[in-house]
């Protein structure tokens, strides 16, 4: 891993538009450093929290991308805004229960992360791609197959009808070095890759760290406060 210098993701001040230029100019200059063309990188602004017109000022600035984690105010969102040509990306856990009801208004699922859930988002009446949800960390009870059982995961998405695998997705931990870990799910991604050839896409890279992403490959980022401020809730 070469020590190239990275320009840092920085919060932006000014309004919403400002905020989104910057990391957009933020996410370009990324993507030159690391040889990649800034055309390749998909962008989710992460709304959680935040209220519909927020996300209406974003689709008028040419947002199409848009990114929640709970499902209840993604489902009211992606109702009420049903008019706007959005692509709604679930990036929070998903309960096996309400998983049929996720998949009816999700674009794609990020966080495909145990048998049982890829069970539950079975259909054979439509398809909704996916990633699966890596844990990089020490704790099980966090989201996320372990490396170890990535394989079978894999294989058991390749063999569900109504799912289609576009790649993986990772959050890095705290106290670990983004680009360490964002390299660990590159290696993870090129094993997974050999069972799935297809599934070529990496979710990873947030507001702190998407230039640390995009030099390991990202193709996917998440970004929230960055772009939309602080939330206006907690909780």
């Amino acid at each position: 891993m070469s020590d190239v210098v990275l320009p840092q993701a920085q919060p932006a001040g000014g309004g919403l538009p400002e905020r989104l230029n910057a990391v957009r100019s933020g996410i370009a200059a990324a993507a030159a450093s690391a040889g990649r063309d800034a055309s390749e990188l998909t962008t989710i602004v992460v709304t959680k929290f935040h209220p519909v017109a927020l996300i209406e000022e974003l689709a008028a600035l040419g947002v199409q991308d848009v990114g929640e984690s709970r499902h209840q105010e993604a489902q009211g969102k992606a109702e009420s805004m049903a008019g706007l040509d959005l692509t709604w990306h679930f990036v929070g856990q998903v309960q096996g229960k309400k998983a049929r009801q996720v998949r009816a208004y999700s674009t794609v699922i990020h966080s495909v992360d145990r048998a049982s859930l890829v069970d539950a988002l079975a259909s054979d009446a439509s398809v909704v791609d996916c990633f699966i949800q890596v844990n990089l960390t020490d704790d099980l009870g966090r989201g996320g197959v372990v490396p170890e059982e990535l394989d079978t995961l894999v294989e058991r998405v390749l063999g569900t009808t109504g799912l289609r695998l576009l790649g993986l997705m990772a959050v890095a931990p705290i106290g670990t070095p983004p680009r360490r870990a964002f390299a660990r799910v590159r290696e993870l991604g090129e094993r997974t890759r050999r069972l799935a050839p297809e599934a070529t896409s990496l979710s990873m890279g947030m507001s702190q760290d998407y230039a640390e992403a995009i030099a390991e490959g990202a193709t996917h980022l998440r970004i929230g406060t960055a772009i939309t401020g602080k939330r206006p809730l907690s909780g």
